[in-house]
This record gives C-alpha cells, structure tokens and sequence, in this order.
C-alpha cells in the first residue's frame, strides 16, 4: 500500500508540467536516492531501498520510473507512478538480473522521441545530488538535448503545504510526543544511548511511524559535542545531560522533538540556567514566525540574545528551517536568508549550541504551522513545555 494519494500525486505533477511549459521544456528529470529522498517521493510517494533513479515528467502525458530492476515490483506496487524502466547507471553495482530488460540513455531518447515528438530542452532536478557516472550517462544518452537546472524552481513547489500535507505533519508531530515520553522515561543513570533510542523507536513504530526523518539522537556528557550524534554503548552517568531527538514520519512526512535532560532526574543550578536559555531563545524565535518576515529577521533576536550570554562562538545551526519530507528542508531561515515566511509553511524553531566548556552540546526543538495570523503549534504539549520558565 503506497503512501501518497492519487490526488495529491496529480496535482503535484500538474503543477511540474506547468513548469515545463513556462520555461519551454519538454521534460523534466527528476533524480532520487535513499539519501534525496524528497523530489522523487513529493512526486510518487515512494524510494527504493540499495538502487536510486529518477522520475521522468513530460510535458504532456504519463510519467515514468527510470530506476533498477530491483527496485521495480516494489514501484508497481507502492508508487504512484508504477510505469518503469531499467537502467544500469541506477542498479547496485556488478549486482546481475540476466531476467530484466536494461535500457540505457539513447535508447530512451528513442522511445521519447516516438512518444512526445521533438525533444529539444530537459530540465534536471537534484543534478548537483547525482553521481558523476549518472550525470555522464544522462548528458551522452541526450546528444544534442539542451540539459537546463531545474532544481531551484521545483523545490520551491514544495515550500507551502497542502492541507494533505499539514495533516500527516501533524501526526508526525503526535508519535514524536510519544516518542519523547518513552525517551524520557528510559533516561536514567546506567542506561546505555541506545536503549534510550529503542525506546522513542518503538513508540514511534508501534503507533504507524512509516519511518524516521533521521537516526535517533541519543548524546549523553561530551558526546552531545556531536551535533547530531546517533546512540552509542555508552551508559548514561549521574549528574550528565542528555540530548535526545527523535522525527518520526507518518505517510513520508517527519513531525520532530529535541530536548535535552538531566540524567539524574533533576537539573542542577547550572544546567537549569543552560534550559532556560534554550527557550528564551526558542521563544524569540517563535514570536518571530509570522507571515511576511524574512529569515533573517526571523533569526537576528535569538542571535543578539545568543551574543549577550556570550555564547555565539558555540553556534554551528540557524534557529528556524522547514519541515515536511526531510526533517530540515528548504528554506532554511538563517541569518543571510531572505526567503520570506508564507501561510501554510512548516516550520521548525531549533535551538542549539555545541562545544561548550561546561554543558557540551545541547538542542531544543519543536515545529509550528504557519497561518495567517502567526504561528499554531503541531505539538501543543511541547510548545509549552520548551517555552515556559525563559529568562525574563
């Protein structure tokens, strides 16, 4: 069973052949792996597992799968788009299928000939993301196509969501409450990183995550350094803070919580004085979301906040950044970004700072939808949880 509706698949690929149209293509090649995972599933629903691919958008008429022969009952059954092709460029390397039919490049150029006449422009999604052995393919099997960088002009299709969108992303955000509960009920002197994580993990699975947005975030002492550390072996030890993390995703879309505990169950002064410049920084952050404001006027109040505590040489993230089918997409609203907060946008206030002598590293996180009249949260639970006790 596929997890992207008919409906929403067709208005999507509408909206691309609207893009091809405008701009004089006759084609659009989107490309896709399991690690840019967005463009290919916001237009199919689905990823393969070991190959990657692309999805093939003409300017009129039925799209295709362009990918492995692994990987192609799996597409038939799950993808919106279930017509495939086979091209070695995207199998798994030496790996033989002396059963399937394997096409390359100018043999497709061929049959799109046939099919859509004259094919003169191809517009490339994710280019910059392929493999060199891809790209070479692509560029030799289209002799004579113009190749033109159609990235920037698709992503931003996926900037606004629609009300599909919101829902699964706010079901997200419900297993990620759950998560969170179990997370911070296993934390406890003794307890290794990893049960910490098995812990969000089966919540989250246990009621439909359909996968994770990232690999749990369990950093306990000096591994928070890590930024974004996965769980370890190590055992969490009296007096330490945690930094957990965990995005489930419902139907491909991720909801998210960050947190950072105390391992002996209560914070000392010193660490209580760290949480609570975490969330006066979420907060001003938060009350800056609202529609019309750039990024960086979204990210200059907890970034002035951040210089008075001294702390500006410990950051490493910008305070805001969409969600929807990665935990952080575009556009990320940092201190350089003028890209301008608009209704219906996901958005994330994640609040961090690494490497510091006395709390290592630490992160707050929570994510809003963005309405007409401001911010409403996904998670209300933990809006209030990492907002309130801010520095006055």
């Amino acid at each position: 069973m596929g997890y992207l509706t008919k409906t929403e698949s067709d208005r999507r690929i509408a909206d691309v052949q609207k893009l091809l149209a405008e701009d004089n293509l006759d084609a659009a090649l989107v490309y896709y792996d399991e690690f840019n995972v967005g463009n290919g599933w916001y237009l199919t629903g689905w990823c393969p597992q070991f190959e990657s691919g692309a999805v093939l958008v003409p300017r009129q008429g039925p799209c295709l799968i362009l990918g492995g022969p692994e990987s192609e009952p799996f597409a038939k059954l799950d993808s919106t788009v279930t017509e495939t092709r086979n091209f070695s460029v995207f199998m798994v390397p030496d790996e033989e299928y002396p059963n399937a039919t394997i096409l390359d490049f100018p043999k497709l150029f061929a049959e799109l000939k046939r099919t859509l006449g004259a094919v003169k422009r191809v517009g490339l999604v994710g280019a910059g993301r392929m493999p060199a052995a891809a790209y070479l393919q692509i560029q030799a099997g289209f002799k004579g196509v113009e190749l033109t960088d159609l990235t920037d002009k698709f992503v931003r299709l996926r900037f606004v969501k629609s009300p599909w969108e919101l829902e699964q992303i706010r079901a997200a955000f419900q297993l990620a409450d759950g998560s969170y509960d179990a997370m911070a009920k296993a934390v406890a002197p003794g307890v290794s990183e990893i049960e910490v994580a098995a812990a969000g993990e089966y919540a989250a699975r246990s009621c439909g995550a359909s996968g994770f947005g990232f690999s749990v975030i369990v950093g306990s002492g000096p591994r928070s350094n890590a930024v974004v550390p996965t769980a370890s072996s190590k055992r969490l030890e009296p007096g330490e803070l945690v930094m957990i993390g965990i995005a489930p995703k419902v139907n491909g879309y991720a909801g998210v919580v960050g947190d950072v505990l105390p391992v002996s169950g209560k914070y000392t002064p010193d660490q209580e004085e760290c949480v609570k410049i975490l969330k006066e920084a979420l907060v001003l952050t938060r009350d800056q979301l609202r529609p019309g404001k750039r990024g960086r006027e979204i990210d200059a109040p907890a970034r002035a906040f951040f210089a008075k505590q001294k702390l500006s040489k410990y950051l490493v993230c910008p305070f805001a950044h969409t969600i929807g089918l990665h935990e952080a997409e575009s556009p990320f609203f940092g201190p350089n970004s003028d890209d301008e907060l608009r209704p219906g946008m996901s958005v994330c206030v994640d609040v961090s700072f690494f490497g510091h002598p006395k709390w290592n590293g630490v992160r707050i996180e929570t994510g809003y939808e963005i309405t007409a009249k401001g911010a409403v949260p996904f998670s209300p639970k933990m809006d209030e949880k990492l907002s309130t006790g801010a520095i006055a």
